[in-house]
């Protein structure tokens, strides 16, 4: 089939932005498509020209490079605005996978939206959508629906508060995580999930030679961790949404939301009084001042008469 032949009925508008994906570890990823804009257009915006640089190398294309990251976005869209002014054609690829999907890019196209320029999608690897399309039972249950957190917060209640939302959320949740946090991450998540019946998918290294995809139970997770040395690698994980199967924990979670009082008092343990309002507000249970009002009667219940 002679590609070339499609690859010339693509529209390329000048004085646009054309958001390329990349591969994210096997460079036979990259599509006819990806190659043919890197090819096409006059200059070509990155997150780390360095490692963009090996890929244009690979594939025998030579560009100039703008720097664009997550700390010059906004300066750096100025200066490429200055171009697509020019009527020039720009492309702009992150280190691996879709721009904007955790990595820088978000802002960039927020800015040339804005300034009135085409931003035009040339799709192609995600470790989000890899991971989905192996999910099998744990997206099937949820009728193909997901929360995607990207990155946990690293600590604090932002952290606890979403170990939360994933908890008690009947979606399945998916995350990025580093080598360097994912034990402590799955051990929380065994700590913190109530229904241990869950299941958890953990891709590592996706699309790589040494990539592995491994199914376990929430109980599963200590003897996984004991047994599984190796994690370098970066991961992609994602977690069964609850109420997926009739378990005593997800009776557990039924009734801890028929009554918020024996909820309220289950999150104060990790919660301070405002997050326990907001899951209240956002879970629709009732409203965040109602919430509120109940946290503080709980913490400060009133003295019976004699004391």
């Amino acid at each position: 089939m002679d590609q070339t032949f499609f690859l010339e009925q693509q529209n390329m508008p000048t004085g646009s932005l054309y958001v390329v994906s990349t591969p994210i570890g096997n460079l036979g990823d990259i599509t006819y498509r990806a190659v043919h804009i890197l090819k096409s257009v006059d200059g070509i915006a990155c997150e780390d020209t360095r490692h963009t640089s090996h890929l244009l190398n690979a594939l025998g294309i030579q560009k100039p490079l703008m720097a664009i990251h997550e700390h010059n976005e906004n300066e750096a869209a100025n200066a490429l605005i200055q171009k697509l002014k020019l009527g020039e054609r720009w492309a702009y690829v992150c280190d691996a996978g879709t721009p904007g999907i955790s990595d820088p890019g978000a802002r960039l196209t927020k800015e040339l939206a804005s300034a009135g320029y085409l931003v035009i999608p040339i799709p192609g690897a995600s470790a989000l959508t890899t991971l989905l399309s192996v999910a099998g039972k744990l997206n099937l249950s949820a009728q193909g629906n997901f929360q995607f957190l990207s990155f946990l917060p690293l600590k604090g209640k932002e952290r606890v508060q979403c170990l939360s939302q994933m908890n008690l959320s009947r979606l399945p949740s998916i995350f990025y995580e580093s080598p360097l946090r994912i034990n402590k991450t799955l051990a929380e998540l065994h700590d913190k999930i109530l229904d241990k019946n869950r299941s958890v998918l953990i891709g590592r290294e996706l699309t790589k030679k040494f990539e592995t995809i491994t199914t376990l139970l929430i109980h599963e997770i200590p003897t996984w961790l004991e047994k599984t040395p190796e994690t370098r690698g970066e991961f992609c994980v994602m977690l069964e949404g609850s109420l997926s199967h009739s378990s005593e924990a997800e009776d557990t979670i039924s009734e801890l939301l028929i009554n918020p009082s024996e909820l309220a008092q289950v999150l104060s343990e990790h919660l301070g009084s405002k997050q326990i309002a907001e899951v209240f507000s956002k879970s629709h249970i009732m409203s965040k001042n109602a919430a509120y009002e109940l946290v503080l009667q709980l913490k400060n219940p009133p003295k019976s008469a004699g004391q």
